[in-house]
């Protein structure tokens, strides 16, 4: 489902319009997996900076809607979305074409798009490691391969990969997932070295618990495991790894990513940003 412009924003915009002095006016931003969670909260925090914005992920189409226009109206920017599967390299490719054909320019890209199983690596099905490898790690590449020359052609780029704490370091039962996070570190540094003349930055966010769907599906499996209520599921959670015993915020990545796009950053690249409470200081 590709919903139609309402309004295309010109490549370059003249220094009289950008007087509402919001940092990221007149930029366009692609978010994956922005339908909820950490993607929409970098969304809602771009839009909040004055970017339009494509947002793609799951949900159903009339709460796709209502969260697109919503975001539209309440920040006084155009959103559009893109439907596209983020385990199909050409409706990657079609995502970003369609970014730059209704805005006529790409300047930002965050590749946000996850999911997670947990197992044993003996136990673990080689299809949900197909499906998280592709989904995690190889979608990232993908958006990256499309949306690089649009970069080059404006003579500006960041790119922001949420990776993850599970980036740095490994957890058990977690085969797939960190292999994609360490994997996205790394892809993360060779765009940053192969842009670092062309005003294209690249870098990773790397929380540690957020409290997001997919920490929440942990939370209620632990609680079951161990008998025990939602609410000590989440201190033990946190008390395991995270020294600061509380949840990296949503909002507070979306902040770190809107820092990322600026011009304050124009010189930070090929870094990873860690936001995990001191998970990996121990």
């Amino acid at each position: 489902m590709d919903l139609q412009t309402e309004e295309k924003i010109p490549a370059e915009r003249s220094k009289s319009e950008r007087k509402d002095g919001r940092p990221l006016h007149g930029k366009v931003a692609i978010i994956t997996g922005s339908t909820s969670g950490i993607g929409l909260g970098i969304a809602t925090a771009f839009a909040k900076a004055g970017a339009s914005v494509v947002l793609n992920g799951l949900g159903d189409h009339d709460a796709v809607e209502k969260t697109r226009k919503s975001l539209a109206r309440n920040q006084g920017v155009d959103v559009q979305y893109h439907a596209a599967n983020m385990e199909n390299p050409d409706d990657i490719a079609d995502m970003v074409a369609f970014a730059h054909k209704t805005y006529g320019r790409v300047d930002i890209l965050v590749n946000n798009a996850g999911i997670q199983h947990t197992a044993r690596v003996e136990d673990f099905p080689a299809e949900k490691w197909n499906q998280i490898i592709a989904i995690n790690l190889s979608a990232a590449f993908h958006s990256m391969k499309a949306a690089v020359p649009k970069m080059r052609e404006g003579g500006f780029g960041r790119i922001i990969n949420i990776a993850s704490v599970h980036g740095l370091v490994a957890s058990v039962e977690k085969a797939a997932y960190v292999a994609a996070k360490h994997g996205i570190v790394g892809l993360t540094k060779v765009v940053a070295l192969e842009n670092a003349e062309n005003g294209i930055t690249a870098n990773a966010i790397c929380p540690g618990w957020v409290r997001t769907p997919l920490v929440e599906k942990q939370i209620v499996a632990l609680s079951e495991k161990l008998g025990i209520s939602i609410e000590e599921a989440s201190v033990k959670l946190l008390e395991e790894k995270q020294p600061s015993k509380r949840f990296v915020e949503v909002e507070q990545i979306g902040e770190m990513a809107v820092f990322l796009a600026g011009s304050a950053a124009s010189n930070i690249t090929g870094q990873t940003m860690v936001m995990d409470g001191g998970w990996v200081a121990r």
